[in-house]
């Protein structure tokens, strides 16, 4: 892509950044970012399709399959495809045709990404063509909410495809069927309003929408969700933003961006949040015991991996919403995140001294200094930040979770990765706060901080390389931790 983009007529309108920025080179090349889009859909479809295969040539039927570290045969079980009395699996092979099905169009999404990518206008100009409908500037309000709606209307009949599985199309899983649960189909679902969005305020239980107990009024409240999506969508597509929403919000590709991941983030919680206490969409036979992550054997369950890493990815997605949409303000603001321009440090001439000794002009400690990784010559600001980051995050972990409130828990680990997260999201804000109001200060150290680093540029990348290397570095901690009865047993 960087090669394509650089004889780019619209080079002036490609953002002067690396590779690591990855799309946000493209943001004003809506064709180019179409074939990005398109190109990702391919890569997900993939990932869909081959899992199922790899965990399909590993399925034991003769064990839990709760127990198997598996990821999307649980799910395809919930939804009633292969499955009997008790959750026994008694066919494979619809897991087989659904990784098919998944595997085909992946191929051809690729093809279009490709295109897109390579051979396709680096702009989709917004006229009454074809090619034309899915064109669009980002400050163009009307046609942002027109684009806002066709994504309702299309999530709110993904919802009703899974009312149709439970009504037309085989039924669910119903854990709670006698006999230890059985594929029915939902032929009564659950319309009352009252009794749906009560779960919204904890009336049916203070576990609130994880509370729901039968398929009903699941299937109820995803006919509720496609109403209201699809509404919304066909609102929006008929109607122009209102003056608050024109005043409040803010219009640009970034903004986009942070509004999007921000409600990915909440999601991601939400899902983390349901897996771990609900036991009817999450039926124990498949995704192992509520209200846990590991079996009583020590096995972290199907449902401790959904739990953990929806919650970590949640984390990270909310991370990435705080940063967009704070860089999303600031230049709406005026700020010239590539010149500092718009805030300027004080300009206070403070009187220097040079409080020299035997241990901090040593040769020992100069060198010392000089070799650690915020000083030491040779590498680039990204990979200071990320080593120093994964530092920090990899040893913050093991203090919270020894002297948390909860670290006799089954959570404790999970405790300490949460707040080592937290503390890493703050120092990171703080970071980059330093970094727009203090372009180009220099700072008067021994050795002193290179070059590379001491411009916004450069600062900017220090601050994502210790935001990515210390969650990474945390959570590589947390799974060290969780595997010491693993080290113990080897050992």
């Amino acid at each position: 892509m960087t090669a394509v983009i650089t004889d780019s007529p619209y080079k002036q309108q490609i953002p002067d950044v690396g590779w690591w920025a990855g799309n946000f080179r493209l943001t004003n090349l809506s064709g180019k970012l179409l074939g990005a889009h398109v190109a990702h859909a391919a890569l997900i479809l993939l990932w869909a399709g081959g899992m199922t295969l790899f965990e399909l040539s590993r399925f034991n039927p003769n064990l839990p399959m709760y127990e198997q570290g598996l990821i999307l045969l649980p799910h395809l079980a919930t939804l009633g495809f292969g499955v009997g009395a008790g959750g026994q699996v008694i066919s494979t092979y619809p897991y087989f045709v659904i990784s098919v099905l998944h595997l085909i169009p992946s191929v051809i999404l690729a093809a279009g990404g490709i295109y897109h990518s390579l051979l396709g206008p680096e702009v989709l100009e917004d006229n009454p063509t074809l090619a034309g409908f899915f064109g669009y500037d980002w400050k163009d309000k009307d046609k942002m909410t027109t684009i806002l709606g066709i994504h309702l209307t299309i999530l709110g009949l993904g919802a009703w495809l899974l009312v149709a599985k439970a009504m037309f199309w085989g039924g669910l899983f119903d854990p709670w069927v006698a006999g230890g649960g059985d594929v029915r189909v939902i032929n009564h679902p659950t319309l009352n309003p009252f009794r749906i969005f009560g779960y919204l305020f904890g009336v049916w239980g203070a576990d609130g929408m994880a509370a729901v107990d039968n398929l009903e009024d699941v299937v109820g409240g995803h006919i509720w969700v496609g109403l209201m999506l699809i509404g919304g969508g066909i609102f929006h597509i008929l109607t122009k933003p209102f003056a608050w929403a024109r005043r409040v919000l803010i219009y640009s590709g970034e903004a986009y961006l942070s509004y999007s991941i921000g409600a990915v983030a909440y999601m991601g919680f939400l899902a983390a949040y349901f897996a771990l206490k609900n036991n009817t969409v999450y039926p124990e036979v498949f995704y192992g015991p509520v209200n846990t992550i590991a079996t009583s054997d020590g096995l972290v369950s199907v449902r401790g991996w959904l739990v953990t890493f929806h919650f970590v990815l949640a984390i990270i997605f909310l991370l990435g919403h705080i940063w967009h949409a704070l860089r999303a303000r600031a230049i709406e603001a005026g700020f010239d995140f590539k010149n500092g321009d718009m805030i300027q440090p004080p300009q206070v001439n403070r009187p220097m001294s040079n409080q020299a000794s035997a241990v901090n002009s040593s040769d020992l400690t100069l060198k010392f200094l000089k070799y650690l990784p915020i000083y030491r010559p040779g590498i680039s600001p990204l990979a200071r930040g990320l080593e120093i980051g994964m530092a920090h995050g990899y040893w913050l972990v093991g203090p919270f979770a020894t002297l948390a409130s909860l670290r006799n828990a089954d959570v404790g680990n999970l405790v300490g990765l949460i707040a080592t997260g937290s503390l890493i999201v703050i120092v990171t804000i703080g970071f980059s706060i330093y970094g727009t109001t203090s372009f180009e200060r220099q700072v008067a150290t021994v050795p002193s901080v290179p070059q590379a680093i001491n411009s916004t540029e450069g600062w900017s990348q220090f601050t994502e390389g210790f935001l990515i290397g210390g969650i990474g570095g945390a959570i590589f901690a947390y799974l060290l931790l969780n595997s010491l009865a693993v080290f113990g047993a080897i050992a």
